[in-house]
Order: structure tokens, then C-alpha cells, then sequence
């Protein structure tokens, strides 16, 4: 009788078999995301040659991102209501759907369309593994397991950009995409058993915000495409529609006063998109630098700068779980969003001046061990103080917040691409401006992370 005891009394582990199966089939899901997210990153350049569509570079992120918007609200609704099985496996039909579109794609914009068929789909199953964190895990165990999530981009970021590579220069960059769709369905058919067992929760609260969040996309779209167009009057015209149309949607899909950064979990998830919008502004833009500005045409140092990012990722966030109860939130916050600013200002230096390309891995690793730290850090806050009940609505928020920031960050940034094109000005100008509006946001989360934190601090 003493060894039950014993048992009973232990600290939970996420070997334990009542989480064993879950733990894995959500490491599986991210690990196939995580795979295609540096694939495409690493392949793009390339891609957007042969497309000829240099033009719609920050498209191919932004347009992956506003379709996640989508699938975050509609999959935590019905998380809500039902489990998270059923959205996570319609969004592993639909990210497939936009594969096959994006691998088949005779033009740089029905890629887009792909991409964006894709996000919809891709955007659920993060969610669901947020959800099933707040609803399956002890409180005890959130830190490890996101921790563990993070260290499920090590593979795809050590193989993931020399893979797409070899694939694209040997192959065709189509089997980038192509490739992954029996993968897709290799990870639902593990993931789901487990997830069928996450129920909805014992108190139901019914929503309806698939029209908001088609609101947020569209407007956020109508506001990139307006500072994209190459017209005086249209810029201003597309940019305040897309505001007006976006706005009062978002007001009311994100917690109420994250618009206005009210303390503690409204200011946490406002600050996720600061966050996201910093990395993945720069991020998006790491690999155009270094095989076209700097003129290397390097697929494999390009994607070595994105796999020092990952890496640095996932040590970041392994420190977070270990020093989260000595340091606190506010600590790990501050110190992770510092480091991402040292980042970007090491990706300026490389744009803009002779600097070894090359050192493109370590100022974008420096960057990923801060987003390791921040990233983390922010989620425990947010999913510790979300109500009983709406967890599912709570993750949808954290999730729209992020999408939104990286959809912006790539967008703008692509707009400054773009515009350069069109002016036919060196190319260092267009991705020096949007690593410099990366880092306006990061500056801002600075700001932004005392009030974040508060009731997240240790104790």
C-alpha cells in the first residue's frame, strides 16, 4: 500500500500516462508547423524569383497570419463548446488544402491564396494546444509543457532550413509544400485519439465571433494593401476603411481593455502582439538580407540564421521554465524583450553595412533566446489568469494577438520591400526599414511589460 501512497503524492510529470499520449500528439502537430513555418522562410527568396513576385513577398507571411485569425476565433469558440478535437482536425484539412494550392501555384498571388487557405487551417492547432494546456494540465505542469512545445522547433530547426533547401535546389521548392501533406495526416491520426479525450468545459459559454474575426482579417488586409498601393489618394482611402472596419471587431474579440492596456491580463495579450509583431517583423526579413541584399544567395547561411533563432528559442524558453518561480514574469519579460532588441539592431548593422553576413547567426540567435524568454513567460501569464470556463476564448485571444502582431510586422515590412521595387532603390533600403519598424514595436513592449505583469511576479 506504501508505493501507491508514494506514487500518489509524487509531483506530476508529463510522462504520466493520464497526459503521455496528449503530451505527445500536440509535440507531433507542432513539430509539422514549426517544420513548415522555417521551410517557407528559408525558401522564399528563391520562390519569389522564380515568381517574379518580389512585390508580394510580406503577402506570403501576412497572408498565412490574417487566415490564422480566422482559425484561432472560429476553433477556440468551438473548443468552447465542444472540445478541441473536431476544430483541430478541420484544421489540419484545411492547412493541407493550402499546401497542395500553394505548391501548385503558376503565380505569386494564387501562392498567397494558398498560404492563406493555409493559415485558416494552421492557426487552429496551436490554439488547441493552448487550450488543452489551460484545461488537462496542472497549473504546476504549464511552464514544462510550453517549454516542451518549444523544444518541439529544434528538429524541424536544425533540419527544417537545410531540408526545404536541398529539396528546393534539387527538387523544386513545390515539394516544400507538396511534401508535407502525407505528414499532415501521419499527425492527425496520432493526435486525435488524445485529444477527443479533452473535453469541452463544464460550463459553456456560447459565442458567435466568426464575423468579427472575418472583420479583424479583412480590415488588417485592406490596411497592408493600403500601404502597399502606389497611389497618394489610396493609401489614405484603403488604410481608414481597413481601420474602421477592423477596430470595433477586435475591441470585442480580445479580453475587454487590452486595447487600452489595463493591467495584468488585458495588457499580457496586448503585449504578445508587440512581441510577435518585433521578432517576426525582422524575422520574415533575415533570409531576403542575407541571399539577396548582402548578395550571398546562400539558401543554407539563410536558413543557419533561422535555425540559430530556433535554437536560441528553444534554450530561452527551457531558462524561463527553470528561473520562472526566481525571476517572475516581469524579469523574464523585460530581459527577453532587451535581448530581442539587441537582435534586430545586429540584423541593421548587417543590412546596411560590409559586416560578415554571417553574423547574421548570431545577432538572430541573440533575438531567438529573448523570444524564448519573453514568448514563454507572457503565455504562463496569460493562461494563469484565464477564467474558468473560457479557456478556449482566452487562448483565442493570445493566439489572435499574435497573429495579428506577426501578420503586421511581415506586412509592413513588406510594403517597404515592395515600394523599394518600385522606386528602384538599392533593395538594403526596403528590409533596413522594416527591421527598423520591428524595432519601434520591441521598444514599445518595453513599455508595455511592467503593466503585463503584476499578478504574474514570483512568490
Amino acid at each position: 500500500m506504501s508505493a501507491p501512497r508514494l506514487r500518489e503524492s509524487s509531483a506530476p510529470r508529463l510522462t504520466d500516462p493520464r497526459w503521455r499520449m496528449l503530451t505527445i500528439g500536440l509535440v507531433m502537430a507542432i513539430t509539422l508547423v514549426a517544420f513548415e513555418s522555417l521551410a517557407v522562410a528559408t525558401i522564399l527568396p528563391r520562390v519569389s524569383r522564380d515568381l517574379n513576385g518580389i512585390s508580394l513577398y510580406g503577402w506570403v507571411f501576412s497572408a498565412f497570419f490574417l487566415g490564422n485569425v480566422v482559425g484561432i476565433v472560429v476553433s477556440g469558440q468551438i473548443a468552447d463548446e465542444r472540445g478541441p478535437a473536431w476544430p483541430f482536425a478541420g484544421g489540419l484539412a484545411l492547412f493541407a488544402t493550402g499546401l497542395v494550392v500553394a505548391g501548385t501555384a503558376p503565380s505569386m498571388g494564387i501562392l498567397v491564396l494558398g498560404r492563406a487557405i493555409q493559415g485558416v487551417g494552421g492557426g487552429a492547432i496551436p490554439a488547441m494546444a493552448y487550450v488543452c494546456i489551460s484545461r488537462s494540465y496542472p497549473e504546476s505542469l504549464r511552464p514544462r509543457m510550453l517549454a516542451v512545445l518549444s523544444s518541439a522547433w529544434v528538429i524541424p530547426g536544425l533540419a527544417g532550413p537545410a531540408v526545404s533547401g536541398f529539396v528546393a535546389e534539387q527538387v523544386g521548392w513545390r515539394w516544400v509544400f507538396l511534401g508535407l501533406v502525407p505528414f499532415v495526416a501521419a499527425a492527425g491520426a496520432i493526435a486525435m485519439r488524445p485529444l477527443i479525450g479533452v473535453g469541452p468545459p463544464s460550463e459553456i459559454t456560447r459565442t458567435r465571433n466568426l464575423l468579427d474575426a472575418l472583420r479583424v482579417a479583412g480590415g488588417s488586409g485592406l490596411v497592408l494593401a493600403g500601404l502597399s498601393v502606389e497611389s497618394w489618394w489610396g493609401t489614405p482611402i484603403l488604410v481608414v476603411i481597413g481601420v474602421a472596419v477592423a477596430l470595433p471587431a477586435l475591441r470585442r474579440l480580445l479580453p475587454p481593455g487590452t486595447l487600452t492596456l489595463e493591467p495584468e491580463l488585458p495588457s499580457a495579450i496586448a503585449l504578445r502582439g508587440f512581441v510577435t509583431f518585433a521578432f517576426f517583423g525582422a524575422d520574415s526579413y533575415v533570409p531576403l538580407t542575407v541571399t539577396d541584399v548582402r548578395g550571398t544567395h546562400s539558401t543554407f547561411l539563410a536558413g543557419a540564421a533561422l535555425t540559430a533563432a530556433t535554437l536560441g528559442w528553444t534554450a530561452g524558453s527551457w531558462v524561463q521554465e527553470r528561473r520562472f518561480r526566481q525571476w517572475g514574469s516581469h524579469r523574464l519579460m523585460t530581459r527577453g524583450i532587451a535581448l530581442i532588441v539587441v537582435g534586430v539592431v545586429g540584423m541593421i548593422v548587417i543590412a546596411t553595412t560590409n559586416i560578415a553576413p554571417g553574423l547574421a547567426m548570431a545577432a538572430w540567435g541573440v533575438s531567438g533566446f529573448g523570444m524564448g524568454l519573453a514568448y514563454s513567460a507572457i503565455s504562463v501569464a496569460v493562461l494563469n489568469s484565464a477564467p474558468a470556463g473560457r479557456e478556449g476564448a482566452t487562448s483565442a485571444a493570445l493566439q489572435l494577438s499574435d497573429n495579428l502582431g506577426i501578420a503586421l510586422g511581415a506586412g509592413l515590412g513588406g510594403a517597404a520591400v515592395a515600394l523599394t521595387k518600385s522606386m528602384e532603390w538599392n533593395p538594403r533600403v526596403g528590409v533596413t526599414v522594416a527591421f527598423a519598424v520591428a524595432l519601434v514595436a520591441a521598444v514599445a513592449a518595453v513599455l508595455i511589460a511592467p503593466r503585463a505583469s503584476k499578478r504574474t511576479a514570483a512568490t
